[in-house]
This record gives C-alpha cells, structure tokens and sequence, in this order.
C-alpha cells in the first residue's frame, strides 16, 4: 500500500475508536458497562446489530463468495425479514421488561438454573469458535499487506480489540459499531464501482453483467427442493429463517444489543431497521463480487490468488507450475477472446464457446490447486479468500486501496468487539457470578468482565490459527452457528411459547436436541447445514414437550 494508503487506514483507526471511547467516557456501574444503562436510540442499535452481523467474514467472504459461486449466496437471508418481525414482536418485548443482562438469565427465571447454565455454555463454546473466525478475516488482510506470517497478524488485532473493549464495555462497541457500519458501505461501494470502472472501455456494465450471467453468476434463486444443496429459496425461507430467529433471538452477541434500547420501541424498530436493509445489502455485496469475476475476464487474475501458497509451490517445483502457468495463460486469453465474441454476436454457438473456455479455464487453475496440495490432504488449498484482496491491493489506485481495508477493519472490529463484550458478559453474568462469587459487587463484577474480555480474545486468537483450513470464511462462520443454534432457538421457543413445558423437559430437550443435530451431520454429511437449524428446534420442542408430558408436576408459569 502505498503512503497515503496508510495515513487513511491510520487515520480510520483513530477516529473510530477514539470516538467509541469518548462515548463511553466516564466512571461506569456494571449496568452502563454491560447494557448501556439502557439508553441507546434505535439507529445507533440498529447499526450496531448490523455491523455485528456484517463482519470483516461478510466483506471479504461474501465478495469472493459472489466471484466464486455468484449470487446464490443471497437466499441464504430471505428468511431474516421474517424472523426479525417475529422477534421484534415476541422476543424484544419479554427481555427488555425483564430487566435481565444476559438472554440465558430469562431462562432460569422461567425453567432454572441447570437450564441457564446448559445454554450459556453452549454459546460460550459456539460464539467463542465464531469470534475466531471473525477474527482470522482481518488476519488475512494483514498478511497480504505485510507479507507477515498469519500468526503474527492474528495475535496483532487481538489484542488490539480487545484492549479497547475492555476499557469501553458496551456503549464504546456500539458506538464504533455505528461508525464502522458508515466505514464498510463506503468501501463496498467505493469497490463496486472501481471494478466497473476497470472494466475495457467497450465492455460497459450490463455487458460484464451478461457475461457473468453466461457463466452461472446472476442465478439468485434455484427453486428446486435438493435437501444438499446448500442454497435454494426454500433452505433460505425456511432454514435462514430458523437460523436467523436462533441468531438475533437467543445468542447473547445479538440479544445484548438491543437490550441497551431505552424503550421497547427502540429495540423493536432498530430489528425492522434490518429487516428492510439486510437483504438488499448482501445482494450488493455478492453483486460486487460478480462483477470483479467480469473485472477478470479481461484482466487476468494470479493462478493462484494465495501468493505464499504460490511461492512455496515454486520453490518445491518450479518447472511443473510454470508449465501450468503457460497453460493458464493460453486459456484465460482464449477465454477473454470467447468472451468477446459472444458480446459481439450473441448466438447459442458463441455462448457454448464461452462456456467451454469458462471451463478450460477453471480446469488448469485446479491443476494449479493441485499443486499446492501435494503432500498434504486433497481439498486442503481454498484460496477463495485472498480473491477481493487480490483485486483491491493489485488493482485499485492509491488512496482508494486505504479506504477500502479500512472498511474491512472496520468491519472486522466491529464484529469482534462485540462478539467478545457478549462473551465476557455471559462468562460473569450466568457462571463466574452466578456459581463461583455470588452478589459480587459493580467493581469487582467491572474487574472480572474485564479480565474475561482478555480471556476470550486470547481464546479467539489461538483458535483464528485454524481458520484457513475452513475454506470460505462466510461458509465456515454459518456452518460453525448451525451445529448449535437450532436447539439454543428451541429452548427459547419453549420459554416464550409453551407454558406446560417443564425445568427438566427444557434441560433434556436442549440435550437431545444438539445431539440430534450432530448426529443428523454425521449419518447426512451432505445435507445442507441450514436445514440443521429447524431440524434442531422441532428436535429439542418435541423432546422436551414428551419429557414434560410424562413429568408434567415440574412447570412453571
């Protein structure tokens, strides 16, 4: 990156998380350090819920998820609307009015502890491993621009984050979470239109766009009911929708949000908030990565976007990579020359032509991939990650590039930092408060939440070591989520919704409904992970509405 690069990625930094502090200046009570006192406005939530939600995984996940695979990607959210109406009407209202820090500590008022304590740990364990992979995507970034080795760069931003959600709590997360938000639209944007603008100068948008689409990229919604494809309308509508009301209505990161609203007004309209924006958002996110693929077509792309990967493959075997090389080089200009062809005549032969370079193409860059893994496991190298980067730090002008990561940093930071203000929430609230020094008092309970936002970020960072092997990180993070929110969504169902539901029926129900999911992963392996998300919930209402049955005297009103 060049100087000026840098003074804008500097300058980001500062400005926002500076401002985060000077909001949250002043002596705090565990109330203000854990809810904001509960005196937040709807946009500054609603952004912040978004921002959480739109990490740096999203930014460069999803764009080279869009490069790679297209806009299919998008169904994963039709069902968000849905649940975010649901929540907003159900589950907002009964944690705002009763006054709790934590989601799990609804639970054990209306089952009990043993209730609390299992789903606390569940989402101790699933959003510590999510906080890992968050923080591995910035990771990325930083050993692209530095040539450092990843390790180095992951415990770099972890420690940088969470210093400063340690010395802010909540209200310093949510307010850089609002300022990061502006950041990151600045640099999705500031991206689309740069790659549009490197298109040739008789190849206009809607031409690139017809060429994508030739390729697969413009198809959004496959209605086929194909129970192992991962996106389809109905896996979206019905397992994004379950994913989602388990995600914003029962994981502590999400929840915690919008119980800092000041009414429940707020928290209700800062869910409808994005409700209407979140889907139009990641549509054009995912369009700039089709649109890059189009960028590609005529400029041509490293063999392997993974440059370490690439100079290690070099130096074990430099003849045999150059001999791909110059395959790669034959087919990229003979799909470019295709791709012209068929802007200029539009036939079926032309389109077939295109298709069939498209293929030759993909086929010696995976002889390449085959290379990188050679003595290692097959399907180990996915360079999916490193597409966007590849392109910003190779192809946008000076000044732009900075703009750019810093919209990545934002959107790293922001997930982040409120992903380990909810960790450290829950570690004190529903364990280190609740079992081991009860009736701790604001200063103490300030001391232990800080010590375990430090626990947490050192957990995330070792755990962001292995991030890599993950493959696409925007996969990966909703993958990890699914093997343990449909059962969390159950629980609370159960809560909200079934009354005669018993301690022991709660308890036991979430057990066997996480097992039910595991076990369904491991018999299906090929079964698209959104449907664990309802196969969970449905599991744990009927487990624990028979167990509750059978021993009905345990209920609760």
């Amino acid at each position: 990156m060049s100087p000026a690069d840098w003074a804008v990625l500097a300058v980001s930094f500062v400005v926002i998380i500076g401002y985060g502090l000077w909001r949250s200046r002043g002596r705090q009570s565990l109330e203000s350090y854990v809810v904001a006192g509960k005196q937040m406005r709807w946009w500054v939530i609603g952004l912040s819920i978004m921002a959480t939600q739109a990490s740096a995984v999203t930014f460069i996940g999803t764009t080279s998820q869009g490069y790679a695979d297209g806009l299919r990607f998008v169904q994963f959210y039709f069902g968000l609307p849905i649940a975010m109406v649901l929540i907003a009407a159900v589950a907002a209202p009964v944690f705002h009015r009763s006054g709790v820090y934590t989601a799990y500590e609804y639970l054990e008022r209306r089952f009990d502890a043993k209730t609390r304590t299992l789903a606390g740990l569940v989402f101790l364990v699933q959003r510590g491993l999510g906080v890992g992979l968050a923080l591995y995507a910035p990771a990325v970034v930083l050993s692209v621009i530095l040539e450092l080795p990843e390790w180095a760069t992951i415990a770099a931003t972890g420690v940088m984050v969470s210093a400063y959600t340690m010395i802010g709590g909540i209200k310093a997360v949510m307010w850089t979470d609002a300022l990061q938000m502006t950041v990151m639209l600045a640099g999705v944007v500031a991206a689309f239109f740069a790659a549009a603008a490197g298109l040739p100068e008789d190849v206009s948008l809607g031409s690139a766009l017809r060429l994508a689409g030739a390729a697969g990229k413009l198809n959004a919604v496959e209605s086929s009911l194909d129970w192992n494809s991962r996106y389809t309308l109905w896996s979206g509508l019905i397992g994004g929708a379950f994913l989602a009301l388990a995600y914003f209505g029962a994981d502590q990161s999400q929840v915690q949000r919008y119980l800092t609203a000041k009414s429940v007004e707020h928290s209700r309209v800062s869910l409808l908030f994005n409700a209407v924006l979140k889907v139009p958002l990641q549509f054009f996110i995912l369009l700039t990565g089709v649109v890059i693929f189009a960028f590609f077509i005529f400029e041509r792309p490293p063999m392997l976007f993974h440059a370490g990967e690439k100079a290690r493959v070099e130096q074990a075997g430099g003849d045999r990579l150059a001999l791909v090389e110059s395959r790669y080089a034959e087919a990229f200009d003979a799909r470019r020359s295709a791709a012209r062809r068929l802007l200029q005549v539009p036939t079926a032969s032309a389109r077939q032509g295109y298709l069939d370079a498209e293929r030759r193409f993909q086929g010696v860059r995976g002889e390449a991939a085959s290379l990188a893994e050679e003595g290692r496991e097959p399907g180990s190298y996915n360079d999916t990650n490193y597409i966007f980067l590849t392109f910003v730090l190779q192809h946008l002008p000076a000044g732009l590039i900075g703009l750019i990561m810093a919209g990545v940093f934002a959107a790293a930071m922001s997930t982040i930092s409120s992903e380990l203000n909810s960790l450290a929430t829950a570690t004190v609230v529903d364990h280190y408060g609740r079992y081991i020094r009860p009736n701790l008092d604001d200063a103490a309970a300030r001391r232990a939440l800080k010590l375990a936002t430090v626990g947490w970020g050192v957990y995330a960072t070792v755990f962001a070591g292995y991030g890599g092997r993950l493959g696409s990180l925007i996969e990966a993070v909703n993958f990890v989520g699914s093997l343990f929110y449909g059962p969390m969504l159950g629980v609370f169902v159960l809560a909200f919704v079934f009354r005669k539901c018993t301690a022991d029926g709660a308890f036991w129900g979430t057990a066997l409904g996480l097992i039910a999911v595991w076990s369904a992963k491991i018999v299906f392996p090929d079964l698209a992970f959104l449907w664990l998300n309802p196969l969970g919930c449905l599991a744990t209402v009927a487990a624990a509405m028979t167990l509750s049955a059978a021993k009905p005297s345990a209920a609760r009103s």
